[in-house]
């Protein structure tokens, strides 16, 4: 068996338990997207109420617009979930990472595919979700085939992206326990810089102009306006481009830093 077709049988492998852990918990899932629903709902009230006193409208979006944006953003925001830097601290103390690195793969392998099939199961719940907030709501789309393509792959990007980033995040307890300060400066800059709080275009020209420059708005604000219709053929190419090309700097800064880190690994377990 090669390398490659070894890899592909673990993921399908891991995957597939992931699926079926996902659905035997559904509730507490429901749950638990139910209340992140409620971030999303307040922006949305809160942009459409503006759009209404400003005439219909603001920065080009009506309210509409905005429940269209913000509906998408809760299965983007759903995709965007990924191993969490506090759970390194977990790992490390009680020994979990000692028996990670006693496995034949890399793992951040096996986060990549236990979360990856995760998100095949919250698609899947997530539906009857934007069902209900589409008809209270009433959004406004305008999707085109290429932006629904460039969507269902960027979505996937979007995933990787923030996955590497956290965990590079993550492997900073190598060097300190206290990695809460260094994670919630991560979360201001996210929240300012990805589309994630408004759409990019309603953000100070100084905003829109250094996010260009950040990996951030490729996973929420790209994938997002992919899928309502508001980009050009040109910016959805370069899109999925720029989305590559962070996945290439952060998978050689994360095999830096993993060399660097497991040096200074010390075990620990109960």
């Amino acid at each position: 068996m090669t390398a490659i077709s070894y890899l592909v049988q673990f993921y399908l492998a891991t995957i597939k338990t992931a699926i079926i852990n996902q659905f035997q918990y559904r509730v507490s899932h429901y749950f638990y997207t139910l209340g992140m629903v409620a971030e999303p709902v307040i922006y949305l009230v809160v942009w459409s109420t503006i759009a209404n006193a400003q005439g219909g409208s603001v920065g080009g979006f009506t309210a509409g617009g905005f429940a269209a944006y913000y509906i998408v953003w809760t299965l983007v925001r759903s995709m965007n979930i990924v191993f969490t830097p506090y759970g390194w601290e977990q790992r490390i103390q009680h020994g979990e990472l000692s028996a990670m690195l006693l496995r034949p793969l890399h793992p951040i392998h096996y986060d990549l595919a236990w979360f990856g099939g995760a998100k095949i199961a919250w698609i899947v719940m997530w539906i009857p979700i934007a069902i209900a907030l589409t008809l209270v709501f009433h959004p406004t789309f305008n999707p085109t085939a290429p932006g629904v393509v460039t969507f269902l792959i960027a979505i996937w990007g979007g995933y990787l992206i923030r996955s590497l980033a956290l965990w590079l995040l993550g492997m900073i307890t190598f060097w300190t326990t206290r990695t809460a300060a260094i994670f919630e400066l991560y979360m201001a800059l996210e929240l300012i810089f990805s589309g994630r709080l408004v759409p990019m275009s309603l953000m100070p020209a100084w905003v829109q102009q250094v996010s260009n420059f950040l990996p951030f708005q490729w996973t929420f604000n790209f994938p997002i306006e992919s899928l309502i219709g508001s980009l050009s053929i040109s910016q959805l190419v370069s899109g999925l481009g720029l989305q590559a090309l962070w996945v290439v700097i952060y998978s050689l800064i994360l095999a830096v830093v993993w060399r660097a880190g497991i040096r200074q690994f010390t075990s620990v377990g109960n």
